[in-house]
């Protein structure tokens, strides 16, 4: 296996998980009322409320799983378009 291949696989398995987090990450922030976050249970978890400082971190910890899911979907990309796998 070259080494590419290997880059490539450890990219696709990081993509994979990356993914299901950023997944859960926004299915656990809290809806702001109306629309689809009610429809699903939302307004139900309401009245249980988050803490500032933990809306804070989960939206955090969103952004930047979110910002390494895309690097590595361009990186992907790139690799695909100049031929590296």
């Amino acid at each position: 296996m070259s080494t590419m291949t290997v880059v490539k696989l450890v990219l696709d398995i990081i993509l994979v998980i990356a993914s299901i987090l950023l997944t859960l990450l926004i299915l656990m922030h809290k809806g702001k009322g109306g629309g689809l976050s009610d429809m699903f249970g939302g307004g139900l978890t309401q009245n249980a409320g988050t803490s500032g400082v933990a809306e804070k971190n989960l939206n955090r910890w969103t952004v930047i799983i979110a910002l390494v899911w895309v690097a590595i979907i361009i990186a992907l990309g790139l690799m695909s378009k100049f031929s590296l796998i």
